[in-house]
C-alpha cells in the first residue's frame, strides 16, 4: 500500500517523507461534493480531505517493510503502482532483541576483551563494562521514550529521531550514526582479515617481516592490502544483492551465539579438566613459541645433552660453548599453565592492572628473574611484548565498540508488528543481557587464565592461538570460525546499513551537498552513498590498526548518543508539544546522566578526537538548525493607538508560553513621514500591552498606503532569516457590518487568502475580548474541537498547546467530527481513537451525524436576506436619490416576504421604513433589515418545528441535479414552482449561495447543541470563494456557523503537517 499522494507541494523543493494522514487525493477528484451537508468546505475537498475519508485511509496503514522496497515508488517515474506489501510480523524477540544482541557481540569480545582485562585487571575492566553499559542502557532509555513517541517509521533511528525531534537533532545524530557505522565497518572488516592472518592462514601473509622489530610494521600492511580486497568484495556483495545480505544474518548471528556458548562450555570444563596449553617463561619473561617445540635450553639424547631449538633463538650457535644472551644464561626456563583454571587462585593476581609502554615485556612477577643483558636487545628477541602503549583511557576507547550496536532494532521497525511495543523492551533486554555475558566474561577470563597470556595480544605465547580460543570448548578452532564470519557478518551490514542511512539524510534535503548521494539504482539501492561510504571505510582500513579504527568510532557513536540523550532531556524539560512518549520509565535526570556520561567517555576515551567530533556535530546541527512554531500577531490599534484587543495577546502567551518566537505586528494607513510620530507612539503602546499580558517577542509597526498592502508586506517579510513566522493570529471583525467601510472585511478576506498562499496557519479569535486573561484559572471544563477537514492537524495541536498553560490546565479536551450519509460513524470512532493513541493525545471522541438534510425555508430566506443586503451595498455607490429608491425598493420586497410568512413581523419592520427616511443611515438600514428578518426566520423556524403546518422542503440530491437542468430551460421557472411549491423571491437564488449557508446553519445547529457551555470551540475555518465576488456572502457564512458561541477560535493549517503519527 501506498500513501504518497500529496505529500508534496508546489513550491515545496524537498520530498517530505511518506505520511499516512496526508490524504492521497488523486483518487478523490472524482467524488461528487454536491451533498449540502459540506458545501462550505467542497472548493478545497482536493488539498484539504473530509476527515472520514483521512481516518479511511489511516486504518489501512502499515509500515512498510525494510530495505530497498521504500524507495522504488519514489524512484519509479511510470507512476505509482499498487504493491501489495505483507503487513509486518516480527515480534520483539526475532524483530528487535536478537538483530541488538547480534550487534552489540562482536570483534572486541573475540579479539580484545581477554587482553583489555590482562591489562586493565579484573576490577579496572569491571569499570570500564560498567561504565560504557550505563551509558548505553541511559541511551536506550532515552531512545525508547523517542521510539514511543509516535508510530516509528521504517527507515530506522535516523527517522525516528528526526520525526520526533525535528531535522536538526535527527540531521546532527544521523550523520554522527552515519559516520561511525562506517568506520564500525572498517573495524569489523581489520577483524575479519586480523583473524585470517593472525589465526586461520598466518602464511597467507604477503609482507614478512625478516627482522622481530619489523612485524609490527609487515602485519599493518597486509591488514591495508588484505582490508582493501576484503572491502571491495564486500561493496561489491552489498551492490550486486543486499538481500543476501539480510538472508545470511541469521547464519552469522548463529555463529556468535555458538561461541560464546562455547566460551562457557570451556570455562565449565576448566574446573574438572583445564585445557593443556603451556606457556615458556624465560625468568619471569614470556616467550613467543613459534619458532620452538620444546621449552628447554638443552636435552638429552642418547646420553648427549644437544641444544635446542630455543638455545638458538638467543645464542649465536647450536654449540654449548656458544656466545648467549646474558638474561638467557642467568635465568631457567620454566612452563606455566595459560589456563589453570576456576578453581586456581589466579583470580587474585588478575585483579589489579599492568599498564606499560610500546615495548614493554610481559612478564610474571611471582617468578625468580635474575637481571642482566641489554634491555634494548630486548626487542629482537623472541619475548612477548606490548605493542601499543597502555593506559585506563585507551582501554575504554577500545572497548566501547563493544557496546554499540544498541540502535539496530529500531533500525527494524519497518518489520514490527508493534514497534512502539518492541523497540525499548528489546533494546532494554538486549543491552541487560549483552551486560550480564561482559561482566561475567570478565570476571571468568580472570578467573581462569594466566595474567602473560591474557596480556598476550595475538596469541604469540601459545602457538599463535586466539586466546579466547584456548579456553573454549571442544576446540579453539569454534571461536576462530565463529568470530571469522561474526566479523563478515558484521561488515557486510554495516556497508549495507550505512548508504541507506546516507541516502535517508541526503533524500530529506537537510544538507544540500550530500542530496547527490539520494540518488541510486532504478530499485533505490544507494549506489551513489554506497562509493562514499567504503571511501570512508578505506581510511579507517588504511590506518589499519584495530585499536586505532575503535576510539574513532567510539567518538561518532558516543556522539550519536549524547545527542539522543540531549534531545530526550531538552524535550522533557521544554514540554516541547510534540514531546508526548508513551514510554513513562524515563525522567530528564536521567538523559541528563547520560548524556554526561557519553560527553565523560569521549574526553576519557580520547580529547583531541573529542573536540574535532563535537566541532563536526555542532557545525551539522548549527547548519540545519530549524526553528518550531513562530506566530504574527496582527493588532487593531483604535484612534489614540491603544491595543483594541489586548486580550489576543494573552491568548498568544498562553499558546506560546514564553517560548518560540513571537512578532506582534500593526498597519498604520498613511506615509511615514507624516506618521512617524504615530508609528513609534503604537509600538510604545504595542510593548507595554505586551510587556502587562507578559508575552515575550517583537513589535513590528507598519505605515503603509493602505492597510490591505501593509498586512501583505508584514505577512510576507516580518521575521529575519530562519527566524520567521509560520502561523498568523488575528481577532474577527466583530463589527465587520455596521462599519461604513466594506474594506474593513476584505482585508479580513485578503489576510485570509495571502496566509493560504504562504503556506502559514491562521488562527483567528471570535469574541476575543470574551478569553481568559493570563491571571484567571478556568475550572473543569472542556475544549471542544470540531474537526471536520485535515488541513495539517494544527487543530489538534492549539488545544495541547493552550492545556501546558496554567490558564487552560484543568479543560478537558473532546474531539468532534462529522460523519455524513454513507460513513460508518461507529467504525469512525474507532479509527479516530487509534489515531489519537498513536498521537500520544489524550482526548473524548465523538462522532456526530449530520445527515443530508432538506433545505429548510429558514436557509432559503436567510440566504435571500443575504444577497438582498450584497446586492444593496452594491447599490451605496449610486447618487444619493437613486440608492434611496433601490433601498426602498428591497426593503419593500423583503417586506412583503415576511408579511407572506409571519403577518406579526409587519410591526417589527415598520421600525426599519422609520429609519430609511434619514440620509445618512443607509448602511444601518441594511444592517437592520438583515436583523429583523434573522428575527422573523428564527421565530417561524421554531413555530415550524412545533406546529402542525411546517414547510417541508424535499430538496434531495437528485432534485438539485434535476434542478440545475431545468434551469438552463426557459420556462424552468414555472415548473421547478409547481414540483417543489418554491416562493417566487427563491427561484432566483444562487444555489451554491443555498447549500453554503445550509452547511452553516447546520453545522451551526450541531456546534451550539454539543459546545455551547465548553470553555473554548476549535473550528475548521472554510477557505473563502475562488471567485472574489462571493466576499461579502464569505462573511455571512462565518457569522451564521459562528452564531451562538462564545469563545471560538477558527483555525485555517497552512497544509504543512504540525501534528504527526510521528512527532
Amino acid at each position: 500500500m501506498e500513501h504518497r499522494g500529496g505529500s508534496r507541494r508546489k513550491g515545496d523543493g524537498v520530498p517530505k517523507e511518506n505520511s499516512p494522514f496526508i490524504n492521497n487525493t488523486d483518487n478523490d477528484k472524482g467524488n461528487s461534493y454536491d451533498g449540502t451537508n459540506m458545501a462550505l468546505f467542497e472548493e478545497e475537498m482536493d488539498s484539504n480531505p473530509m476527515v472520514s475519508s483521512l481516518l479511511n485511509k489511516l486504518a489501512n496503514y502499515t509500515n512498510l517493510t525494510q530495505g530497498a522496497q521504500e524507495h522504488e515508488e519514489a524512484d519509479d517515474d511510470e507512476g505509482p503502482k499498487k504493491k501489495a506489501v505483507k503487513s509486518p510480523q516480527m515480534g520483539t524477540f526475532m524483530g528487535v532483541y536478537l538483530p541488538c544482541l547480534q550487534n552489540i557481540l562482536g570483534v572486541i569480545l573475540f579479539l580484545r576483551l581477554t587482553w583489555i582485562v590482562g591489562t586493565a585487571g579484573i576490577l579496572e575492566s569491571l569499570a570500564i563494562v560498567a561504565l560504557c553499559c550505563s551509558c548505553t542502557m541511559l541511551t536506550a532509555i532515552s531512545m525508547s521514550a523517542i521510539a514511543t513517541n509516535g508510530v516509528v517509521p521504517a527507515g530506522g533511528s535516523y527517522y525516528m529521531i528526526s520525526r520526533s525531534l525535528g531535522p536538526e537533532f535527527g540531521g546532527a545524530v544521523g550523520l554522527c550514526f552515519y559516520l561511525g557505522t562506517t568506520f564500525a565497518g572498517s573495524m569489523y572488516i581489520l577483524g575479519t582479515i586480523e583473524i585470517l592472518l593472525t589465526y586461520i592462514v598466518p602464511k597467507a601473509a604477503i609482507f614478512v617481516a625478516e627482522r622481530k622489530e619489523d612485524e609490527v610494521d609487515a602485519l599493518l600492511n597486509n591488514m591495508r592490502v588484505y582490508g582493501t580486497c576484503c572491502l571491495a568484495l564486500m561493496a561489491v556483495v552489498v551492490f550486486v544483492g543486499v538481500k543476501y545480505v539480510n538472508k545470511l544474518a541469521l547464519v552469522f548471528l548463529a555463529c556468535v551465539i555458538l561461541s560464546i556458548l562455547a566460551i562457557y562450555a570451556g570455562v565449565i570444563k576448566t574446573i574438572f579438566e583445564p585445557p593443556d596449553f603451556p606457556v615458556c617463561m624465560l625468568g619471569n619473561r614470556t616467550l613467543q613459541n613459534h619458532n620452538f617445540d620444546k621449552c628447554f635450553k638443552t636435552e638429552v639424547i642418547d646420553n648427549m645433552t644437544v641444544t635446542t631449538k630455543l638455545w638458538q633463538l638467543f645464542c649465536d650457535g647450536p654449540e654449548l660453548n656458544a656466545t648467549c644472551n646474558e638474561y638467557f644464561v642467568n635465568n631457567n626456563v620454566t612452563e606455566v599453565q595459560g589456563i589453570p583454571g576456576l578453581t586456581s587462585e589466579v583470580i587474585s593476581e588478575n585483579m589489579w592492572s599492568v599498564y606499560g609502554p610500546l615495548g614493554m615485556l610481559v612478564e610474571n612477577n611471582k617468578l625468580q628473574s635474575v637481571a642482566g643483558g641489554d634491555p634494548a636487545q630486548d626487542i629482537y628477541l623472541p619475548y612477548v611484548v606490548n605493542d601499543i602503549t597502555t593506559f585506563f583511557t585507551l582501554l575504554v576507547g577500545i572497548y566501547f565498540p563493544s557496546v554499540t550496536g544498541i540502535m539496530a532494532g529500531s533500525n527494524r521497525s519497518g518489520d514490527l508488528r508493534d514497534a512502539q511495543k518492541s523497540i525499548p523492551i528489546g533494546t532494554i533486554l538486549a543491552i541487560a543481557t549483552t551486560s550480564v555475558i561482559y561482566i561475567t566474561c570478565v570476571v571468568l577470563f580472570g578467573g581462569c587464565i594466566e595474567g602473560v597470556l591474557l596480556r598476550d595480544k595475538f596469541g604469540d605465547s601459545v602457538k599463535g592461538n586466539l586466546v579466547i580460543g584456548t579456553l573454549s570448548w571442544p576446540s579453539p578452532w569454534v571461536i576462530v570460525i565463529g568470530s571469522f564470519f561474526s566479523c563478515c557478518g558484521a561488515g557486510l551490514q554495516s556497508l549495507t546499513g550505512a548508504p541507506r542511512l546516507l541516502q535517508a539524510i541526503a533524500r530529506d534535503g537537510i544538507v544540500p551537498f550530500l542530496q547527490v548521494f539520494g540518488h541510486g539504482k532504478a530499485n533505490g539501492e544507494p549506489t551513489w552513498a554506497l562509493l562514499l561510504t567504503a571511501g570512508i571505510c578505506e581510511i579507517g582500513i588504511l590506518i589499519a590498526s584495530l585499536d586505532a579504527v575503535a576510539p574513532i568510532l567510539s567518538m561518532f557513536f558516543l556522539m550519536c548518543y549524547l545527542f539522543v540523550n540531549l534531545a530526550c532531556a531538552v524535550q522533557t524539560l521544554l514540554r516541547t508539544p510534540n514531546w508526548r512518549p508513551r514510554f513513562k520509565f524515563y525522567h530528564w535526570a536521567l538523559s541528563f546522566l547520560g548524556m554526561s556520561l557519553c560527553l565523560a567517555l569521549m574526553f576519557i576515551s580520547s580529547w583531541y578526537y573529542a573536540i574535532v567530533a563535537m566541532v563536526i556535530a555542532g557545525c551539522i546541527y548549527k547548519y540545519i538548525e530549524y526553528r518550531g512554531p513562530q506566530l504574527l500577531v496582527l493588532l487593531n490599534l483604535d484612534s489614540d493607538q491603544a491595543v483594541k484587543h489586548p486580550r489576543l495577546l494573552s491568548v498568544t502567551t498562553q499558546l506560546k508560553a514564553g517560548k518560540g518566537l513571537t512578532i506582534v505586528g500593526n498597519v498604520l494607513e498613511g506615509t511615514y513621514l507624516t506618521k512617524e510620530s504615530e508609528a513609534k507612539m503604537a509600538e510604545q503602546n504595542i510593548k507595554s500591552a505586551m510587556s502587562a499580558e507578559r508575552t515575550k517577542g517583537f513589535c513590528h509597526v507598519v505605515v503603509s498606503s493602505n492597510l490591505r498592502d501593509g498586512f501583505s508586506h508584514l505577512i510576507q517579510s516580518a521575521g529575519l532569516g530562519g527566524m520567521k513566522h509560520n502561523s498568523v493570529l488575528m481577532a474577527w471583525p466583530g463589527n465587520w457590518k455596521q462599519s461604513n467601510d466594506p474594506q474593513s472585511w476584505k482585508n479580513f478576506i485578503e489576510t485570509v487568502r495571502e496566509t493560504t498562499a504562504a503556506h502559514q496557519a491562521l488562527l483567528v479569535a471570535k469574541n476575543v475580548d470574551s478569553f481568559p486573561t493570563n491571571q484567571d484559572r478556568l475550572g473543569e471544563g472542556t475544549i471542544d474541537v470540531w474537526w471536520v477537514v485535515h488541513d495539517g492537524g494544527m487543530l489538534m495541536l492549539l488545544p495541547f498547546l493552550l492545556r501546558q498553560h496554567k490558564v487552560w490546565r484543568k479543560c478537558k479536551m473532546r474531539i468532534f467530527t462529522v460523519a455524513q450519509m454513507d460513513d460508518n460513524s461507529i467504525q469512525m470512532k474507532k479509527d479516530l481513537q487509534m489515531f489519537l493513541y498513536h498521537l500520544r493525545l489524550d482526548a473524548e471522541v465523538e462522532v456526530v451525524e449530520m445527515h443530508d438534510n432538506d433545505i429548510s425555508a429558514f436557509t432559503y430566506e436567510k440566504t435571500l436576506v443575504m444577497e438582498q443586503r450584497s446586492q444593496m451595498l452594491k447599490q451605496m455607490q449610486l447618487s444619493r436619490t437613486e440608492r434611496e429608491r433601490e433601498i426602498q425598493s428591497i426593503t419593500d420586497e423583503s417586506r412583503s416576504s415576511i408579511r407572506r410568512k409571519n403577518p406579526g413581523a409587519a410591526q417589527t419592520s415598520s421600525l426599519s421604513r422609520h429609519s430609511s427616511q434619514t440620509d445618512d443611515t443607509q448602511e444601518d438600514e441594511a444592517q437592520l433589515i438583515h436583523d429583523r428578518n434573522t428575527a422573523s426566520h428564527a421565530t417561524i423556524n421554531d413555530k415550524a418545528d412545533t406546529g402542525p403546518e411546517r414547510v417541508h422542503m424535499t430538496w434531495t440530491k437528485e432534485k438539485l441535479f434535476t434542478e440545475r437542468n431545468r434551469n438552463r430551460e426557459c420556462n424552468a421557472n414555472a415548473g421547478v414552482r409547481d414540483l417543489f411549491n418554491m416562493k417566487p423571491e427563491w427561484e432566483s437564488l444562487n444555489q451554491s449561495n443555498v447549500r453554503r449557508m445550509h452547511t452553516a446553519i447546520k453545522l451551526n445547529e450541531v456546534v451550539v447543541n454539543k459546545s455551547q457551555g465548553a470553555h473554548l470551540v476549535l473550528l475548521n475555518m472554510p477557505g473563502p470563494p475562488k471567485n472574489r465576488g462571493g466576499d461579502e456572502n464569505y462573511m455571512e457564512f462565518l457569522e451564521v456557523l459562528l452564531e451562538g458561541l462564545n469563545r471560538v477560535l477558527l483555525v485555517r493549517g497552512g497544509g504543512r503537517e504540525v501534528i504527526t503519527i510521528y512527532s
